[in-house]
């Protein structure tokens, strides 16, 4: 490597030094990107359009993991070696392909548009929120990443000779290989990929327009396009290239599957060229506007422009981390917990353009709004526990969700279920959106039209199934009060359960609103859950059209996300305890408290429990429902935390699903769980850290600006990690100044209790 891009390289690397300890120097990118946590270090900002990502899941014998040969999820796995370019626009921890595309590859030497050929395999990768680095070493080029919200930049940092930018616009994680591209200028270059096919729907495809400009201008640039030579024009065809055929003299338009641009430059040892990507899913002129105006305030792509970039990204990050202030616990703990923080801090995105339009929901019209739009809608993963978070921390963020998906309601008919830049995925089941806006509302933020939200929620609970997009089993489930088995893996009692959930939810929110009817056949609906209990096994169990059991039945089968009847990436000690609204009755059907509590640490005890499946994460909660038995809440959570996030590369214990993961390990670690989705209450626990600060806005909490959360032992002092193994007792402190302490009964608080007090305080002992 050369001296200069040793140097800028490990200048970077002590910047976190020179910094000195603030919550983003705690986050480590890596954390996530191997043990399916999908999950990747590229430069992105919070709730970012734009992220530039290392590609290095195809082209190589030595990856472990390769797009083309499995299905994959994800742009970079660390345990992979072979770098084929940045890729603009990517999914964190989701469990289906989608995007990573527009690869933007740097080389030196001989032109080659293969990317067999030209990928090369890297060393001395550098992450940070909202940069990354990496020497790719067949060609002594240090390439650099940073982001705006909709703009990515890159620094190739390149030896002396031949220079080689390529845009490869045919590969990426999509299915879809189709674009267009046209030369603007010898500096720019505008068009268009089709992106889509998110988890098996066909239909759910869409547009990523785009504007490429490069700080320097090329000695010579041009197309490529993929295809078998025609008889009789062998000589054409490049033979360096393979497949590919090199077109030098043409540079207006090309169109085609597995097409691309290519520039060369003369540099200098230690030459930079910049790179900057705009990206609009509206149009190429709101692409170009995008770029323009994020680099405007940063000189367009002239010297410095790429660290006062990063620099700025850097400074987002930290101050959206710093919204939570934690002390105490160990260095590990923290990076834990901030990585975390990052991680649930990534979507959904901004979708809206910096003129305010958007691509409306289903439709080729456009829309235009004064306010963020957003998409990325995975509410399967993330109505359990990530919009709770936001709703918590970040509420100005969360009422602009709530009001995007009101928006997405308007102009498509239907609440989303998983929505994906405009289009409705449909995957995974159940009616996701209601316990969200539930949620919402219940803890105070309203600043959206309730009346709608209850309009469209209620569509969808009552709406018959042959109409019904979010239920189309709806039918039975209205008339039977469950859903029964018609094929073999149809995930009827995953469908069920979901349902069951959202319409408790809404019983709520309809009996606030005074819609006492809807509440009450809400309310019932919510315990058809009691249909599917087996005495035989002590599970929950399908249940066939005539309304007998499914038989023969194992309750284990669906290990390992194996097909399953009835249940949807699990079995059923997965989901059985998925009833989190009506666990006192669960327990009844069980034969008591006792039995109940029993079955339950059997899940844990047998190995039963899937850390990384969304329907029994809460499970470690259910125990402080029991009266004496809150202690194995305490004891399962923090053994859990310790073994599965860590700040290792497999830190996450599977897809972080978008954040969702994340959510659950940051709560954990905070001592509260909002353990039922759409209900604004917390289950308590022992908080990992002595002390953490959460700045709250006035606007939403009815004036209180702060919550702290303390941990301490019982002579007063901050407790050692080691210590605080059980709760002893929690006090809330009023508002006023030498307001009385109030005790908190049981282990669980509502959300209003919570925001009238600014000072939360555990009391622990060492044994329980």
């Amino acid at each position: 490597m050369k001296k200069t891009a040793i140097t800028t390289l490990l200048a970077l690397a002590s910047l976190t030094s020179a910094w000195g300890k603030e919550p983003v120097d705690y986050v480590n990118p890596f954390v996530g990107t191997t043990n399916f946590g999908t999950t990747n270090p590229g430069a992105v900002t919070p709730n970012g359009m734009m992220s530039v990502t290392p590609f290095n899941v195809m082209g190589s014998e030595k990856n472990v993991y390769d797009k083309d040969s499995r299905w994959w999820s994800t742009p970079y796995d660390v345990t992979n070696s072979f770098f084929t370019g940045f890729s603009h626009v990517n999914l964190s921890g989701v469990g289906c392909p989608e995007l990573g595309s527009l690869l933007l590859m740097p080389t030196t030497g001989t032109l080659e548009v293969d990317y067999h050929r030209y990928g090369t395999e890297y060393s001395s990768e550098i992450a940070r929120p909202g940069y990354y680095g990496v020497k790719l070493d067949r060609y002594d080029i240090l390439a650099e990443a940073t982001a705006t919200t909709r703009t990515g930049v890159s620094r190739f940092t390149f030896p002396a000779g031949q220079a080689n930018i390529l845009l490869n616009l045919g590969e990426g994680l999509t299915n879809e290989t189709g674009a267009s591209v046209r030369r603007v200028n010898a500096r720019e270059f505008e068009g268009s990929k089709l992106l889509g096919t998110f988890c098996y729907n066909p239909q759910a495809v869409f547009p990523i327009y785009f504007v490429m400009r490069v700080s320097k201008t090329p000695e010579s640039s041009g197309f490529w396009k993929m295809q078998r030579p025609m008889k009789g024009v062998e000589a054409e065809w490049d033979k360096d290239n393979g497949n590919y055929k090199l077109y030098t003299n043409y540079g207006r338009v090309l169109s085609g599957d597995d097409i691309g641009v290519w520039m060369t430059f003369d540099t200098t040892a230690g030459e930079q060229i910049d790179v900057a990507i705009g990206v609009s899913f509206v149009s190429i002129a709101n692409a170009r506007e995008n770029l323009e105006k994020e680099l405007s305030a940063h000189s367009g792509l002239d010297s410095g422009a790429f660290d006062a970039i990063a620099s700025r990204a850097r400074s987002r990050w930290n101050d959206d981390l710093s919204r939570i202030l934690v002390e105490g616990g160990t260095e590990e703990q923290k990076s834990v917990f901030y990585t975390a923080l990052y991680h649930a801090l990534i979507h959904p995105n901004v979708l809206n353009d910096v003129n305010g339009e958007y691509p409306v929901m289903e439709s080729d019209s456009i829309g235009h709004t004064d306010t963020d739009r957003y998409t990325v809608f995975s509410l399967w993963d993330t109505y359990r526990n990530l919009h709770q978070l936001l709703t918590l921390v970040y509420p100005e963020r969360q009422t602009a969700m709530v009001n995007s998906m009101l928006y997405i309601y308007r102009e498509h008919g239907w609440l989303p279920k998983w929505e994906l830049y405009g289009r409705e995925t449909l995957t995974m089941e159940g009616d996701p959106s209601i316990p969200v806006i539930t949620d919402t509302w219940s803890k105070g933020l309203r600043d959206f039209d309730i009346n709608l939200a209850y309009q469209a929620m209620r569509k969808g609970a009552f709406t018959p199934g042959a109409k019904n997009l979010m239920r189309p089993d709806n039918d039975d489930y209205l008339s039977l009060g469950y859903v029964p088995l018609r094929d073999e893996f149809d995930n009827s009692v995953s469908h069920a359960l979901e349902y069951y959930i959202a319409d408790y939810a809404l019983s709520a929110i309809a009996d606030s609103l005074g819609h006492k009817e809807d509440a009450r056949i809400l309310r019932d609906r919510a315990n058809g859950y009691r249909h599917y209990y087996s005495k035989e096994y002590g599970t929950l169990r399908p249940l066939l059209p005539d309304g007998s059991f499914l038989t023969p039945f194992d309750p284990k089968q669906g290990e390992n996300f194996e097909p399953s009847p009835g249940f949807h990436e699990g079995n059923a000690w997965n989901y059985t305890f998925y009833v989190p609204h009506d666990i006192k009755g669960l327990a009844r059907l069980m034969g008591g408290n006792r039995k109940f509590v029993d079955n339950l640490q059997s899940v844990f005890d047998r190995g039963n429990y899937d850390p990384a499946n969304e329907p029994d994460i809460a499970y470690p909660y259910l125990f402080s429902q029991f009266k004496g038995e809150e202690w194995r809440t305490q004891k399962l959570v923090k053994e859990l935390l310790a073994k599965h996030f860590t700040t290792r590369p497999d830190g996450i214990p599977g897809n972080d699903d978008a954040g969702t993961m994340s959510a659950w390990a940051i709560f954990s670690m905070l001592g509260l769980y909002p353990d039922i989705p759409g209900i604004p209450v917390y289950t308590l626990t022992t908080p990992t850290f002595d002390k953490a600060t959460i700045r709250l806005d006035p606007r939403y909490t009815g004036g209180a600006s702060e919550l702290i959360i303390e941990r301490v032992n019982p002579d007063g002092e901050a407790s050692a990690v080691s210590e605080a193994d059980y709760i002893d007792s929690v006090t809330l402190a009023g508002k006023e100044e030498g307001a009385r302490q109030k005790n908190v009964k049981g282990y669980r608080i509502s959300h209003k209790d919570l925001m009238a007090s600014p000072r939360m305080v555990f009391k622990t002992k060492k044994t329980h």
